[in-house]
């Protein structure tokens, strides 16, 4: 059985084992770059107490921010699926973007050109080395899945989406979608 490449626009759902680790623990990840260098996502599901109007004050609507993952978490990212009207995005696949002109990209929202259903906001990113995720993949850490949201992932992806996609993989799986989150306070 040929194991799936990880590649830019896939989907890692963090395993069940992975409850000890703070940053993993029941994540979602958009997988926005993988090459011989290395990946970068972020994390879908995991909101913070943050809007985005608390971090730029030029804007004034306040869309969700997330915790896009362990590295720089000071610096903001975002994915989105207006490549029309951000200039200068990187396609991640099916419609989706990552960055672009942020000073346009803070008049779009607030000319109300942009929902947060076009746009998600993230501090920080998810990063692994050359053959990281290819060695966490082999030690069963994550589990590869295909976007089948694609653009829609961007309204998709909440709180809840991990159990989800354990409901949807099935198996040995389903009964970790009723599991609390950390068992041993159980």
């Amino acid at each position: 059985m040929t194991r799936p490449k990880p590649q830019k626009g896939k989907l890692l759902i963090a395993e069940p084992s992975l409850t000890g680790d703070v940053s993993f623990n029941r994540s979602v990840v958009l997988l926005a770059e993988h090459n011989d260098e290395g990946s970068i996502g972020f994390i879908l599901n995991k909101p913070l107490e943050y809007s985005i109007n608390d971090l730029v004050t030029e804007i004034d609507i306040p869309f969700q921010v997330y915790n896009g993952g362990p590295v720089e978490q000071d610096n903001l990212y975002f994915i989105h699926k207006v490549p029309h009207l951000i200039d200068n995005s990187i396609e991640i696949s099916d419609g989706i973007y990552w960055g672009g002109d942020f000073e346009k990209t803070i008049v779009l929202i607030n000319q109300k050109l942009i929902s947060e259903d076009d746009i998600r906001f993230f501090l920080g990113y998810t990063g692994w080395s050359s053959l990281q995720l290819d060695q966490e993949l082999t030690s069963k850490s994550w589990i590869l899945v295909k976007n089948r949201y694609e653009s829609a992932i961007i309204k998709k992806a909440a709180s809840a989406f991990w159990k989800e996609k354990m409901i949807e993989l099935g198996g040995d799986y389903l009964i970790w979608s009723n599991a609390p989150e950390n068992p041993s306070l159980n």
